[in-house]
């Protein structure tokens, strides 16, 4: 008589068959997903919509705000300053942004010696671009996507540190994103209530036109 394997050791058989040959594929493929959003993140996006966002960017060290002054950086600006509400644009795949201030219309940017400058707004140097990352301690933190371990950071007076002698678990690197005065976003207050299925009959016996008679 021929054998017959009982169903759930069929079915085991059957699955392991399938993980050896997703196992044998990925082998084969040398498939790197960690790559592929690597790569994703770091690619111009030319098509979609371009995210902008005004803010103003507290400075830990300082206790004011970053301001685009034209070519001249500093981080001394008053709550509501004009200087100091930064256009964030967002126009990649992952977190690359590009900072410009909204009165000026001068980028941020970090020359080839690791100085925060500040460019005109036509300019497409890679070296405005920066990595925007959010830390354990809640607060944000800026890193040059062309000059990798290099931050944006300022002293207690405000004045700009050079990237070279930026780390991300330094003070100087850390910001707090805040909207300007009047830039808060509208949020319209929403009440919700939980209806059960013991209440709703009542809830609709009340609610109905008879019931208000």
């Amino acid at each position: 008589m021929r054998s017959v394997l009982p169903p759930l050791l069929l079915a085991c058989v059957q699955i392991a068959l399938l993980l050896c040959s997703f196992l044998q594929a990925l082998t084969v493929d040398n498939v790197d997903f960690g790559e592929h959003v690597e790569t994703q993140t770091g690619a111009r996006d030319s098509l979609s919509r371009k995210h902008h966002r005004v803010y103003q960017l507290y400075s830990r060290t300082s206790g004011k705000h970053v301001q685009v002054l034209g070519r001249k950086i500093i981080a001394t600006g008053e709550d509501g300053n004009k200087y100091a509400q930064l256009v964030v644009e967002a126009d990649t795949f992952g977190s690359q942004v590009r900072i410009r201030g909204k009165e000026t219309n001068f980028y941020l940017c970090m020359n080839r010696r690791g100085k925060l400058v500040g460019r005109k707004a036509n300019s497409a140097n890679d070296e405005c671009v920066f990595i925007e990352m959010v830390l354990e301690n809640n607060y944000t933190a800026w890193m040059s996507a062309r000059y990798t371990g290099w931050y944006i950071g300022f002293t207690k007076k405000g004045r700009p540190r050079r990237g070279p002698q930026t780390l991300p678990n330094q003070q100087e690197v850390h910001f707090m994103k805040r909207f300007p005065p009047g830039e808060q976003p509208n949020l319209q207050h929403s009440s919700f209530t939980t209806v059960s299925k013991r209440n709703r009959r009542t809830q609709e016996t009340s609610a109905s036109p008879d019931a208000q008679s």
